[in-house]
């Protein structure tokens, strides 16, 4: 299946990227860019058409264009970012799936991360954190619920956490913490959500030695995993999943993932897209 994914280049300015759970470390710009060539070039190979926006040079976390928005089959949610210095993303973004998708838009003062909205099927799994607010939830479920879209809100600040949680610290986004890995599968960390709110899914945790591996992209059949899991790997393919994996160690010194840094949509039928 042909697939868009919309990306955007590596902004020079990365390395005053927003923190919210790890310490600030040097971040080389070089390396970062390198990275994330190769990750458009995986896309590519797996079957996806590229569209790659230029880099936002005073938008230092801009290369994660998930956050700014969701694209489902019918119509693309514009997001409003926890972070206030990541608002601004938003307007380019818009402009890129225009030509794709009817667009809506959260409004203030709610906020909503992308990095938060977990799509299985017609259900979406939304993550309450420091991101991403009740009233964000609300009205994405307002939005949604005229194209049959389930929305369930997780809330990850003070339950629906894993039984190690107390040890563990909160996730950034609910996809820290879980990602699809097919259509009924998921990929899920249990220090930071309980498996059981995925019991009508088939569920593979993440080895224990490797936090962050619940961070994996679902392209076509095939899951993308970042070198930095090998057992993890393991794991998926010991349950019968195809996986390639790719360098992203540079790029998660920002917090961001592999879901981070695009998004993936197919082609609406004639009836979806925008009409000018």
């Amino acid at each position: 299946m042909t697939l868009t994914a919309i990306t955007r280049k590596v902004s020079p300015a990365i390395a005053d990227c927003e923190l919210t759970h790890l310490e600030r470390v040097p971040i080389d710009y070089a390396a970062a860019s390198q990275q994330h060539v190769a990750y458009e070039r995986l896309l590519g190979d797996l079957g996806c058409d590229v569209v790659s926006l230029a880099a936002e040079e005073d938008l230092p976390d801009s290369v994660f264009v998930e956050d700014a928005a969701i694209v489902l089959d019918e119509i693309a949610v514009i997001m409003r970012p926890g972070a206030e210095s990541r608002r601004p993303e938003r307007s380019s973004i818009a402009d890129a799936l225009r030509p794709y998708r009817n667009l809506a838009f959260i409004s203030e003062p709610a906020t909503i991360d992308g990095g938060d909205v977990l799509l299985l099927g017609k259900r979406l799994w939304v993550g309450l954190t420091t991101r991403t607010s009740q009233d964000g939830v609300d009205q994405l479920r307002s939005l949604l619920t005229p194209h049959s879209y389930s929305v369930q809100c997780l809330d990850l600040l003070t339950k629906n956490r894993g039984t190690e949680a107390a040890s563990s610290p909160h996730c950034l986004h609910l996809k820290t913490a879980v990602t699809a890995v097919g259509p009924a599968s998921v990929l899920l960390d249990p220090r930071w959500i309980d498996p059981a709110v995925f019991a009508d899914y088939d569920v593979i945790e993440v080895d224990p030695s490797e936090p962050f591996a619940s961070n994996a992209l679902l392209v076509n059949e095939t899951v993308v995993l970042s070198t930095a899991f090998p057992l993890t790997r393991r794991r998926l393919e010991e349950a019968g999943f195809d996986v390639v994996t790719i360098d992203a160690t540079e790029l998660a010194k920002a917090e961001g993932g592999l879901t981070c840094c695009s998004l993936i949509f197919r082609e609406a039928v004639e009836s979806r897209k925008w009409k000018v």
